[in-house]
């Protein structure tokens, strides 16, 4: 490394905002094309999640889950604007950014991927169902002195359920988020979720990967990362099955996708012979 080069990363490093706060998060829900499902389970394990990932500048926390066969049938909507059909999305791959730095972050994160996909370290037999970075709102808390949101992925949460919530219009997000506060929180926190994360999506850059899609509901739509105890199986029925009409009666939104996952064995093939 030339002094030039190393000049410039000291630099780097000294300067601009580095607390241990959620400023965004990249959500990448990716479904394997039929056959390819071992295949693309150890590529991102073993390489992507790493290499795609965690490696980038700024990106200080990641979670991989995924979503059995008896996961899938448990989604709701059946019929979903985030996912046609409902059971497509067999992973889910999460991630905090630090606060103020999500810029910084996408510029080396386009530019890490290009070079990975030239070098044939991109695995293309995959579907991206619902991929984007997240601007971080708010987090709701069962217990005063439990894990932080930071800590979500390091605390050892049995499992994470998605919700994801469309508002009727663009500038009504406030009114979905207070929704999630009075009326969504409350009943989960009785019943097993221990805190709530909740977002709302990001443009994706013009210099994005050709095979990411632009996500769709931007300005009115809310991403809710609920984090359980245990199994979110256990929490289901009390807390998410009834998360539809809950948003209709309310009405300041729909929900367009509940989804339950429990953390991948990280390293193993555990779960892949249960995707279909």
């Amino acid at each position: 490394m030339a002094d030039n080069e190393v000049s410039t990363y000291t630099k780097l490093a000294s300067v601009g905002p580095y607390e241990v706060k959620i400023g965004s998060a990249l959500i990448t829900m990716v479904e394997p094309q039929i056959g390819h499902d071992e295949a693309y389970n150890r590529w991102y394990e073993d390489d992507h999640f790493y290499a795609g990932a965690m490696a980038m500048p700024w990106m200080f926390a990641g979670r991989r889950y995924v979503a059995t066969r008896e996961l899938q049938a448990m989604r709701i909507p059946t019929k979903s604007a985030v996912a046609n059909p409902v059971e497509l999305g067999k992973y889910i791959a999460t991630y905090w950014i630090t606060e103020g730095r999500y810029e910084d972050h996408l510029r080396w994160s386009v530019g890490t991927n290009q070079r990975l996909l030239a070098d044939n370290r991109v695995y293309l037999q995959r579907d991206h169902i619902f991929t984007a970075f997240q601007e971080f709102i708010t987090s709701f808390y069962r217990d005063e002195n439990g894990p932080k949101d930071f800590h979500a992925f390091d605390a050892g949460y049995g499992g994470l359920v998605v919700e994801v919530i469309d508002a009727p219009e663009e500038g009504q997000l406030e009114a979905v988020v207070d929704y999630v506060r009075t009326v969504r929180a409350p009943l989960a926190f009785e019943n097993g979720v221990a805190m709530a994360v909740v977002f709302t999506p990001i443009p994706l850059p013009e210099d994005r990967m050709s095979y990411v899609k632009q996500v769709e509901g931007l300005g009115k739509r809310v991403t809710v990362l609920w984090f359980t105890d245990g199994d979110p199986r256990e929490s289901w029925n009390a807390a998410f099955a009834g998360a539809v009409e809950q948003s209709k009666e309310a009405g300041v939104g729909k929900a367009e996708f509940v989804a339950p996952f429990i953390p991948t064995a990280v390293g193993t093939n555990k779960y892949v012979d249960e995707l279909r």
